[in-house]
């Protein structure tokens, strides 16, 4: 692999990875992937065939992020469940191996879609897609925690309280400049926050998209990726997340659905992809819904200025971190304009 801060001894790795994953055979070489903004994820060719490796990223963290371990754990928990999830073969907690802590995992050959709008698709396939994300964020939602022994991965209730206090406290941590209208979500969410309902259930914390891999022959997911922010949660606050794409500008770095003709597209509208959710869940509606949509904004908008911290210190995964950052101010002003 090239000299980077990135890159570590693959002739170690291999040497523990075959004393450790059974089957496992080097030698082994390591391909960091493009894209991705928090942790690290390598493509591992070996004698034994494909694998992909997530690492913790190098450099100064914030508490309770990068947590690859608890990837591994939602991971390993979901193989026999209706959400599909890529196999977790081990998982590396001493950091002397590679340099952080890492696990391994299948390589799953699948496409990956980075723009919602589905250029490349027919108005039929996308219809298809957008039905078959909604079909698993309802099977994540559903599954029963306790069951596949995740009652332990988050504290049940109060959920948006807490992600409150968390992410203002992560955009404290990070603020690289003053953002009125960071401020004004700030003031209003614990003001407006509704009372809590009960509903607690695994959430995913990036479901888009791009964190879901289709299969190469039909519309179907093959593997939902990118567990790193799950827990035990709130399940609009996924949904709420996803939604912000219909809402997002077209011309922008996170391309959204802005103003399209989604109709002709074949893409449900934001109502209708609610009903869709709702019908699976068992529902029959969503109170509240404009809380949840600010409190998405105002979580993603805190999210993207640690990207753009890492960036600015010289530690992100990703080039575009910094770049990334810069969409902090426009989200801010979005759900300011929601409220």
């Amino acid at each position: 692999m090239s000299n980077s801060e990135h890159s570590f001894d693959e002739a170690r790795l291999a040497a523990y990875l075959s004393e450790h994953v059974e089957g496992f055979r080097g030698p082994l070489t390591a391909h960091k992937f493009a894209g991705g903004q928090s942790n690290p994820t390598y493509h591992i060719k070996a004698a034994s065939g494909d694998y992909v490796l997530r690492r913790k990223p190098p450099g100064e963290l914030l508490k309770s992020a990068h947590a690859v371990d608890r990837e591994f754990k939602v991971i390993s928990a979901l193989a026999n469940t209706d959400v599909p999830v890529a196999k977790a073969y081990h998982l590396c907690e001493d950091a002397s191996v590679i340099g952080s802590m890492f696990y391994l995992m299948e390589f799953v050959q699948g496409r990956v879609m980075w723009d919602p709008a589905l250029p490349e698709e027919t108005p039929e396939s996308r219809t298809e897609i957008y039905a078959e994300m909604n079909r698993v964020l309802g099977a994540m939602h559903l599954v029963d925690v306790d069951a596949v022994g995740l009652g332990d991965y988050g504290r049940p209730g109060s959920y948006f309280e807490r992600q409150v206090s968390r992410w203002t406290k992560q955009y404290r941590a990070t603020e690289t400049e003053s953002i009125p209208e960071m401020e004004t979500l700030i003031e209003w969410l614990p003001a407006n926050m509704p009372a809590d309902d009960g509903r607690v259930s695994l959430v995913h914390g990036d479901f888009r998209l791009d964190n879901m891999m289709f299969d190469t022959q039909s519309n179907n997911v093959v593997a939902l990726v990118d567990w790193e922010l799950s827990t035990l949660g709130h399940p609009f606050a996924d949904l709420a997340y996803q939604c912000m794409q219909w809402r997002m500008p077209r011309e922008s770095l996170i391309a959204g659905l802005g103003d399209m003709d989604r109709t002709a597209m074949g893409i449900p509208s934001e109502e209708e992809y609610v009903a869709m959710y709702c019908r699976h869940m068992g529902i029959d509606k969503i109170d509240h819904w404009n809380f949840y949509l600010v409190f998405s904004v105002f979580r993603f908008a805190a999210i993207l200025q640690g990207v753009k911290k890492r960036g600015l210190d010289g530690n992100a995964s990703s080039e575009k971190a910094v770049a990334m950052g810069e969409m902090v101010l426009p989200l801010a002003k979005m759900g300011a304009a929601l409220i």
